[in-house]
């Protein structure tokens, strides 16, 4: 590991370079610790923490964040907490709101900061797993001496962005380790399982919100999940389906047809369309009696009759 001096003078020189920036980039990472943050790598000073009063605020607004996330970060604990790895969970702004560590390393895991109220957004603690994930919006590892502040370059940080139902960025899940043994080969591997739960927590989160919609998963490793109403029309879409059916990138979704997504078009258009799915629908419900889809409908069995042969239906 690098001598204390060694990992100032490297964080001072990348971020100061003119091209180093560009073509890495945890370099672009320390040049805006220093740069737009003004932080000092040799800065010993403890990691700032929200008071309880502002802690309890944040987690009442993400109450249905973080009971849905609740039993992934446990299962995910399970399958890391044995080789002295703590299970993180933060707000959009870095601040952890739940985590999990085994008893016998609580209080390593307390002094690093690593703890309910701490603040690991990238403007207080510089280039760090939490933070610089949260700022670049991607999967990211940070391995000891790629930390910004000296005091940090004992730990590995693996973390995977968490993105709400509207595409909005969540949080971040972050799996921390201080082990002079891992090894950059561990971390893919943990990192790996990071981000496959980070997006397991956003469809069960986007599942919440849609309870009475048909979730349709494409064939996608991104979490895309569309929600489909009773009129075949898409409410609602993850940020993986935003983006791989090029929706809306974040906010209200524009309802629209599920076929114009899907491809499946037929020669009906606009009301004609419309209307021939919901004689469908109708008859479908009614298991193909005709006087009691009619009835659905509100029209007469020889009015739908007449409908269904001018549709193309047959009885």
């Amino acid at each position: 590991m690098e001598t204390r001096h060694q990992h100032i003078d490297r964080v001072i020189e990348t971020a100061q370079s003119p091209t180093a920036a560009a073509r890495s980039p945890l370099a672009a990472s320390w040049r805006r610790s220093i740069e737009r943050h003004g932080l000092d790598p040799a800065a010993v000073r403890p990691v700032e923490r929200v008071d309880d009063s502002a802690l309890s605020q944040r987690r009442e607004a993400l109450d249905r964040f973080l009971r849905v996330a609740g039993p992934k970060i446990d299962q995910l604990f399970g399958l890391v907490g044995n080789s002295g790895c703590g299970v993180v969970l933060t707000d959009e702004n870095g601040i952890v709101l739940d985590q999990r560590c085994a008893a016998a390393d609580a209080a390593i895991f307390q002094d690093w900061g690593l703890w309910s109220g701490a603040d690991w957004s990238e403007a207080a603690e510089g280039t760090n797993g939490i933070g610089t994930c949260l700022t670049e919006k991607r999967q990211v590892t940070i391995h000891r001496d790629e930390h910004f502040f000296l005091r940090n370059i004992g730990m590995s940080c693996m973390d995977a962005p968490i993105f709400g139902p509207d595409g909005t960025l969540l949080g971040a899940l972050d799996v921390s380790s201080a082990r002079a043994d891992q090894t950059e080969g561990f971390n893919r591997l943990i990192a790996a399982t990071v981000a496959q739960t980070a997006r397991a927590i956003e469809a069960d989160v986007f599942r919440a919100v849609f309870p009475k919609a048909r979730i349709v998963t494409a064939e996608n490793e991104d979490a895309a999940l569309l929600a489909i109403d009773s009129h075949d029309l898409v409410i609602g879409a993850t940020r993986g389906a935003r983006r791989a059916f090029g929706l809306e990138p974040s906010g209200d979704l524009k309802p629209r047809p599920a076929s114009d997504l899907f491809g499946r078009e037929d020669e009906a258009r606009g009301f004609e369309k419309a209307e021939r799915a919901a004689v469908l629908r109708a008859l479908a419900r009614a298991e193909g009696n005709v006087s009691e889809a009619a009835r659905a409908l509100g029209i007469g069995r020889a009015t739908l009759y007449r409908r269904m042969k001018r549709l193309g239906i047959g009885e």
